[in-house]
C-alpha cells in the first residue's frame, strides 16, 4: 500500500520545517491526498495498459479486460486468452507482448511483486527487466503500491514542473537536475513527489 494521509501529512511537515519554500508552498495548497495502488501484477499490468494513450482510453481498456477476465483476474486468465481477444478489449501487438511478459514472469515465480529488494534501486533494476516497465513505471509502482517513502521519480513532467514553480526556476529542470533539486528532501522524496503534482495541478506561479 502507498504512504496513507498521517504518513503523507508527517513526512511533508518535517521538510516544511527545514524548508520554508515548501513551508510556503504548503500553506499555500495545502496538503495533498494519498495516492494508493493496490501491490501485485494488476497495478503494474494496468501501467502498460496506460502507456502512451489517454486516462479516458486507458480507462476504457481496463475495463474491458475486467469484464473478460474478472476483477480480480490472476495472471494465467490473461495467458489463456487469444490475439483476438485481447485486441477486442483495445490491447495492441505491443501491448499484449508486454502484458503476457509480466504474467509469464509471474506465473513463472521469477519475480515476486510481494517480496521486492528492500533496496529501492534493486527493486527497480528487477521491475525494470519486465518488458515494458521502464524506470518511471518502476519508481511509480513503488512510490504508489508499496508506499516506498524516499521514491523520487525525476522523470516525471509534472514533477519537474512542479519543482519548477516550488523553487522559482525559469525553466523547466530536466530529469538530472530534478534529480539534484531533490537530495534535500531525502528521506521523505516520496511524499515530496506526491506534493509536487498536488502543487502543479493547485497552483500557477512560484510563492
Amino acid at each position: 500500500m502507498g504512504l496513507n494521509e498521517g504518513q503523507l501529512r508527517a513526512a511533508l511537515d518535517a521538510v516544511a520545517a527545514r524548508d520554508e519554500r515548501v513551508a510556503r508552498a504548503l500553506a499555500r495548497v495545502g496538503h495533498p491526498a494519498p495516492r494508493i495502488r493496490e501491490r501485485g501484477f494488476r497495478t503494474l499490468l494496468r501501467t502498460i495498459v496506460g502507456q502512451q494513450v489517454s486516462v479516458a482510453a486507458a480507462a476504457s481498456m481496463w475495463a474491458k479486460l475486467e469484464a473478460e477476465l474478472g476483477g480480480d483476474f490472476a495472471p494465467a486468465s490473461l495467458l489463456a486468452r487469444d490475439f483476438d481477444t485481447l485486441r477486442a478489449c483495445g490491447l495492441s501487438r505491443q501491448k499484449q507482448g508486454y502484458a503476457r511478459s509480466l504474467c509469464e514472469l509471474v506465473e513463472a515465480r521469477a519475480i515476486d511483486l510481494h517480496a521486492l529488494p528492500q533496496d529501492d534501486e534493486e527493486a527497480i533494476a528487477l521491475l525494470t527487466g519486465v518488458k515494458g516497465i521502464g524506470r518511471w513505471s518502476a519508481e511509480i509502482y513503488l512510490l504508489f503500491a508499496e508506499g516506498r517513502g524516499d521514491i523520487w521519480p525525476a522523470g516525471d513532467l509534472a514533477v519537474q514542473e512542479g519543482v519548477r514553480r516550488l523553487v522559482g526556476m525559469e525553466e523547466r529542470p530536466g530529469e538530472k537536475d530534478t534529480r539534484a533539486i531533490g537530495e534535500i528532501w531525502a528521506p521523505h522524496r516520496g511524499a515530496m513527489a506526491i506534493f509536487t503534482w498536488h502543487y502543479y495541478s493547485k497552483s500557477r506561479e512560484p510563492v
